[in-house]
């Protein structure tokens, strides 16, 4: 990699595909694995967060994976402060970090300037109090009394996500919302990849995975982890899936029922991502059942003649530039032999991302310092 280096983020809901396809860039781009998907922090919780096994990344180093214990709490504030100092260690050693994951949360704090509200024990603890007595959806209609914008983005079963609104609220006297970053340039000027799939396709998708977690010692991760003390853990012990199964452990269901009650979760948390996400301008969708993308290696190498690293989508613009770079092509088009030098009429939607070795570009060409975009007409947000 050259000194342009700069992060490539593959984002989007679970189960679209992510982890495939960000390895392919780590291998082409001689990049690390940066993760942000906030259960995936936890050692020993590898079958229910669909953890890729260490045999199956390719060598490839991984970044914020089993940091923490299920007894510790994970916070956006920690992983923030982690996770940057990751990747500017990556990036001034000239590798790419290549972030994954759908934790929102996390990516927007990744991304943006992002300055958290102070928290106060004293505070925090009466709340987890009248959670604890009152339980979630008493204390999310709570919320939405003085907070009803914070109360629509929260899940009324997301007790942690309910407090710490409640919690910020009463100690700066504003939204939740008002201490959210404003979405802009992305940090390190970011490439952000979004990775969607047809509805129905998806949910078929997140039901096998479900099935799979639960047929591969599900059950049985769960009950090892109960001796590291999962209960004890604040957000361990909330994970879909997880708390579904400690439910059943508990006899208030069969393990039958925390299956379907765990595929049911993940689907609504979909929802939930797939919204969030939607709201973000930044971010180049891509249909991840388009072939090639995932599933068989999708990214290739060619030396080509532009600017510094960029996303361009698409093959049916060029972009003139004497600036010499190498370029990864991450072709998800039906037609095999489609590039971005010979575009065929069936292309759908290509990814470029190009990084330069140092050249400036001449009169209308992108200039060092500055990203070239160009967008297939074709372009559009998977439905």
């Amino acid at each position: 990699m050259t000194a342009g280096a700069k992060p490539i983020a593959v984002i989007g809901p679970t189960a679209s595909g992510k982890s495939d396809l960000a390895l392919d860039l780590a291998v082409e781009l001689g990049g690390d694995i940066v993760n942000v998907d906030a259960m995936q922090q936890y050692r020993g919780m590898d079958i229910g967060t669909a953890k890729v096994p260490v045999h199956e990344r390719r060598g490839i180093t991984h970044h914020q994976i089993d940091v923490l214990d299920v007894t510790e709490t994970a916070t956006v504030a920690r992983y923030q402060q982690a996770a940057r100092e990751d990747i500017e260690r990556l990036l001034a050693q000239g590798r790419t970090p290549v972030v994954v994951g759908g934790s929102m949360m996390y990516i927007q704090a990744l991304l943006d300037d992002w300055n958290f509200p102070a928290t106060d024990p004293a505070v925090r603890r009466r709340h987890e109090d009248e959670l604890e007595r009152i339980g979630t959806r008493a204390m999310h209609d709570r919320l939405a009394q003085v907070d009803p914008e914070a109360a629509r983005q929260i899940l009324d079963t997301d007790g942690r996500r309910i407090v710490r609104a409640l919690e910020v609220v009463e100690l700066t006297g504003q939204p939740f919302a008002a201490s959210a970053p404003t979405i802009g340039a992305p940090r390190w000027d970011t490439t952000v990849i979004a990775l969607d799939r047809d509805t129905a396709e998806l949910d078929e998708r997140i039901e096998r995975r479900t099935s799979a977690m639960f047929g591969s010692g599900f059950v049985d991760e769960v009950e090892t982890l109960l001796s590291a003390g999962l209960r004890d853990g604040v957000t361990a012990a909330r994970a879909i899936g997880y708390a579904q199964v400690m439910a059943a452990i508990d006899g208030e269901y069969d393990v039958a029922r925390a299956q379907e009650l765990t595929f049911i979760g993940t689907r609504r948390y979909v929802r939930r991502q797939r919204s969030w996400f939607r709201r973000d301008p930044r971010i180049h969708w891509l249909d991840a059942s388009s072939p090639g993308l995932t599933g068989q290696r999708c990214a290739r190498q060619a030396d080509e003649e532009v600017g510094r690293v960029s996303l361009t989508e698409c093959s049916h613009a060029s972009i003139s530039s004497k600036g010499t770079a190498h370029r990864t092509i991450l072709c998800c088009c039906p037609t095999p032999a489609c590039s971005w030098t010979s575009p065929r009429s069936s292309c759908r939607r290509c990814v470029i991302v190009t990084v330069a070795s140092g050249r400036t570009g001449s009169s209308g060409s992108p200039q060092p310092g500055h990203s070239a975009t160009r967008v297939c007409s074709q372009r559009s947000a998977p439905a």
